[in-house]
């Protein structure tokens, strides 16, 4: 494309959103050629839709041109997965921010994708519900990017990832038609494509309304920090949790590493001389709950925990879990840079794995952090580096060999981040060619022509 004046398809854009929601211009891409990872691509133009009739209108538009297209969201993933590769336009849905509904007696949300997640759990609360999906970024990710990826978060070992939250979905096709799957009502008759749709990372269509299962706020709510002399100790304890039959609504676990940095970052006090930290939450009736911590804390005790503290209040509880959710952040304070992964792997593995994982970091001459969802075997292993200097080509290969030590413990290649550019090379580790040739067939039957 001539940089100097804009091509027909933008010139249809912008007759179908405006000129201030189209950027075509090479100073203007800047800030949509990367999400938070490390891959990079300029689009050919970026639009940003205010409404489904729009969105199906540049579809239909970028489809008459040939163009590929991205759906992006807050650009917050860590997996290249808005990375408009072949030339391809952006369609952002920053614009589609409404929250349409919220039924308290049903226990639904309608929304559009733009919508942060937080403002779902915010407007739920307001009705005595909640929005159980909460990642890390849940600030800032909105609930398109959620549904894309089939993000967790800590509370994902109780209520599971959004797939069992999603009741339906409004998609645009690539061909421009907007249809309907699931609904307010579960179990309708026929395929269920939502399951499908959740996770496709932007392949089969972009998302413009989402109906959202909401939960009815618990009872109670207990929180424990648990002290340990080191990541393996805290393991055990995690599983042995779980073994009793009590399975906590979330249980997360901090390394050394990133105590320190949270401590120096954000002053939240946390016991300096750990070698680990585990942080249980059960949720429930109030019976049930002091029946719980009560098998909490003798387990923990038992398999070497030092301290076990309870938070008091909501307000020490809400500290917890911001030390939990600014961990990644905090790690700026030790290296400029870091890459992350988040394979998963069988809890009872987590132990070795992670040893494996330190040694690799080691050997390459990275620090590296850890804070997981230890409860379903989520690894967070992050490697600190400075690119000023640490080449990224060394951390990816670093990383490769992280990735490889989870598939061969039985483990898959992303928990809730997506596959995206940065893992689609990896695939072949865990699916042989049938298996990929059937998601390939599955995906065609939604766009044939590859538009998306």
């Amino acid at each position: 494309m001539d940089r100097a004046s804009p091509s027909a398809l933008v010139r249809r854009l912008v007759e179908i959103c405006g000129d201030e929601n189209v950027f075509w211009r090479a100073e203007d891409l800047l800030v949509w050629e990367y999400d938070a990872g490390f891959d990079r691509r300029p689009p050919s133009a970026v639009v940003l839709p205010g409404t489904t009739e729009e969105v199906a209108d540049v579809v239909r538009a970028a489809h008459a041109e040939g163009a590929s297209i991205v759906p992006r969201g807050a650009g917050t993933g860590l997996s290249g997965g808005t990375i408009a590769c072949a030339d391809a336009i952006v369609v952002s849905t920053a614009r589609l921010r409404r929250i349409i509904s919220i039924d308290r007696v049903a226990r639904i949300a309608v929304v559009e994708p733009g919508v942060p997640n937080l403002a779902v759990t915010a407007a739920a609360r307001d009705v005595g519900l909640f929005f159980a999906p909460d990642p890390a970024s849940q600030r800032i990710s909105t609930i398109g990017g959620n549904v894309a990826t089939n993000a967790g978060g800590p509370h994902a070992l109780r209520y599971g990832s959004m797939t069992n939250h999603v009741l339906g979905v409004e998609l645009v096709l690539p061909t421009g038609e907007c249809v309907r799957f699931g609904g307010e009502v579960a179990d309708l008759p026929g395929y269920d494509c939502v399951p499908f749709i959740v996770g496709s990372e932007g392949t089969v269509g972009i998302i413009t309304k989402v109906w959202l299962r909401l939960l009815p706020l618990p009872e109670d709510v207990r929180t424990f920090v648990a002290v340990f002399a080191d990541i393996e100790h805290g393991a055990r304890a995690a599983s042995a949790i779980i073994a009793s039959g009590v399975v906590p609504a979330a249980m997360e676990m901090l390394d050394r590493v990133t105590i320190g940095a949270l401590n120096a970052a954000f002053e939240v006090h946390l016991p300096a001389d750990a070698g680990s930290l585990l942080l249980v939450e059960v949720e429930g009736l109030r019976e049930e709950t002091a029946d719980w911590a009560t098998s909490i804390e003798r387990i923990l005790r038992k398999n070497g925990a030092t301290d076990v503290r309870s938070a008091e209040t909501a307000a020490e509880r809400e500290l917890l879990w911001k030390a939990r959710k600014l961990g990644y952040a905090a790690l700026a304070r030790i290296r400029p840079n870091n890459y992350l992964h988040d394979a998963v792997v069988p809890r009872t593995k987590v132990p070795d794995v992670l040893r494996e994982v330190n040694a690799i970091a080691e050997r390459y001459g990275y620090v590296i952090a850890n804070m997981f969802h230890i409860g379903d075997g989520n690894l967070h292993p992050v490697l600190l580096f400075d690119a000023r200097s640490q080449p990224i080509d060394r951390v990816m290969e670093a990383s490769a060999e992280i990735l490889k030590v989870a598939i061969d413990a039985g483990g898959a290649l992303s928990g809730e981040h997506g596959i995206g550019l940065e893992k689609n090379h990896f695939m072949f580790w865990v699916f042989g060619p049938e298996d990929l040739d059937a998601q390939r067939r599955g995906r065609e039957a939604f766009d044939p022509d590859g538009t998306m």
